[in-house]
């Protein structure tokens, strides 16, 4: 059984064995520049799928979050929660350093 995931899952560079998925080798999302920081509403308590997108059009960068703000966010659903202030890539920043 082969396993297909698409270029904005964090398990895409990975190897699977058989019908498991082995360890994540989940990308960094290095420091921008053009990085804005930016205050969870209480809309998107819990939800980082709607956040992300709401900035980049599709749900299933909601794990960058976590992975540029390893300090704030250490669950990336229930540490999301409103009041935190995160920093969060803009699209072109993520398209370069995601590869998409």
């Amino acid at each position: 059984m082969s396993v297909s995931y698409s270029k904005t899952s964090p398990y895409y560079n990975n190897e699977t064995f058989g019908p498991f998925l082995d360890v994540a080798n989940i990308p960094s999302i290095p420091n921008d520049p053009t990085d804005v920081v930016y205050k969870i509403d209480a809309i998107y308590k819990n939800r980082p799928d709607l956040l992300s997108y709401d900035l980049y059009g599709t749900s299933a960068l909601w794990w960058v979050f976590a992975v540029r703000n390893p300090n704030t966010i250490q669950d990336p659903i229930y540490d999301f929660l409103p009041g935190a202030t995160i920093y969060v890539p803009k699209k072109a920043a993520l398209t370069a350093a995601l590869g998409l």
